[in-house]
């Protein structure tokens, strides 16, 4: 498994070999630089670490800093571990990965935060229909999510119940997304389709072998 943190930049849309048009997300992946390398003899399992997304040095606290300085690297808004990844490929310490790990064609998972959408009822929450037509005496019921089904017993409303809430704000991943094209120059990808999360926001780029 090759993996980089990136950054949404927004949609586009580009043709194919056959003319056809396609729906693109432009994720920005990498440069992301190894910050730390686990092994099963220190740490019990292997990972390497990923940082990503230059932060101010006066914004870093002392242990981060050490922590920067001992891979080589200025301090990193986002790290991320990684815990599969080619075989015979040993990271190191202060090794820059880019948008070169991958290739056009391939088909990668896609991972990020999705948009929040505050509080929303079971309509837009849970694809409720609401209590059916504006007849029969019914007011201001269209999107009403409907009896609960608690009575005498258990008179409480159980665990789970699919009801009004917040929405949105999860951790989201589309899976096998193909790359569309790779801009090598500016570390940005093309990958078919939509990704979650707001323009800017930091997702999870991974590909399985």
């Amino acid at each position: 498994m090759s993996g980089l943190i990136g950054k949404k930049i927004g949609m586009t849309s580009i043709y194919d070999a056959s003319g056809k048009i396609v729906p693109c997300t432009v994720l920005e992946a990498g440069p992301c630089v190894v910050t730390q390398v686990k092994t099963i003899e220190k740490d019990g399992y292997e990972a390497i670490q990923l940082g990503y997304d230059e932060k101010k040095e006066k914004r870093t606290s002392k242990p981060l800093k050490g922590h920067f300085e001992k891979a080589g690297t200025t301090p990193k808004k986002v790290l991320r571990e990684f815990t599969r990844f080619e075989e015979g490929h040993k990271k190191q310490f202060g090794e820059i990965l880019d948008v070169t790990v991958f290739i056009e064609g391939e088909y990668v998972d896609v991972s990020g935060i999705s948009k929040g959408k505050g509080f929303q009822g079971v309509v837009k929450r849970h694809g409720f229909s609401g209590v059916g037509d504006s007849t029969h005496g019914q007011h201001n019921r269209l999107r009403a999510p409907g009896s609960l089904g608690a009575s005498s017993w258990p008179s409480r409303v159980f665990k789970g119940m699919r009801m009004a809430g917040r929405m949105g704000g999860n951790k989201v991943k589309m899976i096998n997304l193909q790359i569309m094209k790779i801009v090598k120059e500016k570390n940005l990808i093309l990958v078919k389709g939509s990704v979650p999360g707001p323009n800017g926001s930091y997702i999870i780029i991974e590909r399985w072998s």
